[in-house]
């Protein structure tokens, strides 16, 4: 006599099939309108090569600026670039020079190998599968992790480095927010910056090698029973790590309010509230 027993684990087969009844499609649909929002406007912005810039305020998406094209508008001049001017190396005739796609793939490589947005964007775009126990948008699949197109992914452990790198980047750019021309202030365009500051580094925080990198490759991290640094940190990362989710939501979203708050204002759309005597 045969006996049929359930299958356990695995996705429905069929089209987005499932016997789940709860609203599992809000989540993916989201996610994909707000990534997408993420890449067409960044995308559009790291492509302006203007108005990123007005005192003190620099846009997140520019910083930091290793080179600067003179006169142009909103920018920065090149004796505060780093490296000076554009170099003759720059493929004019190609593309228009713009300081942020010299540095853009740096923070954007750390996000889209990010173990969280893997998930997100595999639901999302690929569908693959859409959900949890939800069948496949694209009919039945194998899934094959990191071992095939997105090998790539597994750089993720390194781009933590540069991550690392731009969250002291960033904390100088919000330090400099609170000083114009020398003199201590606040402004709107200060608080902003700070923010995003701190969204950035508690996402960088949470990251799953950032917690193996403080203390996650020991076997043991006390001393006679005493707590270390290195636990201390291991369990800080673990509170970080625990709202991964939320924290790399906040900071997309608000690195690109930043970008924006100060696009507008270097255009002269916007008016900064802030306690210096004159603008």
């Amino acid at each position: 006599m045969a006996t049929h027993l359930p299958v356990i684990g695995g996705h429905a087969e069929g089209f987005a099939k499932t016997a789940r009844t709860d609203d599992w499609r809000s989540g993916p649909a989201i996610t994909f309108i707000v990534f997408t929002t993420f890449v067409v406007y960044t995308t559009w912005a790291a492509f302006q090569g203007n108005h990123y810039y007005v005192d003190p305020y620099l846009s997140p998406f520019y910083s930091p600026v290793l080179f600067a094209a003179p006169h142009v508008a909103g920018g920065v001049d090149p004796s505060h670039a780093w490296f000076g001017e554009v170099p003759r190396w720059w493929p004019h005739r190609l593309v228009s020079f713009s300081p942020a796609l010299l540095i853009l793939v740096f923070p954007g490589s750390f996000r889209f190998t990010c173990y969280y947005y893997r998930k997100a964007y595999y639901r999302s775009f690929a569908g693959s599968p859409p959900g949890c126990a939800v069948g496949p948008l694209a009919g039945r699949r194998t899934y094959r992790g990191e071992a095939a197109i997105l090998l790539f992914q597994n750089l993720h452990r390194y781009a933590l480095y540069f991550a690392l790198a731009f969250i002291v980047i960033l904390g100088k750019d919000a330090v400099e927010a609170f000083f114009r021309d020398g003199v201590p202030g606040i402004g709107v365009g200060s608080i902003i910056l700070t923010i995003n500051v701190v969204l950035i580094a508690s996402y960088t925080f949470g990251c799953h090698s950032f917690r193996h990198l403080v203390g996650g490759r020991k076997d043991c991290m006390s001393d006679c029973g005493k707590p270390t640094m290195a636990l201390g940190s291991w369990r800080q990362a673990g509170w970080f790590n625990a709202r991964h989710m939320q924290f790399a939501w906040a900071s997309l979203v608000w690195v690109m309010v930043a970008d924006l708050y100060v696009r507008l204002l270097s255009m002269g759309y916007l008016c900064d509230f802030h306690t210096w005597h004159t603008w």
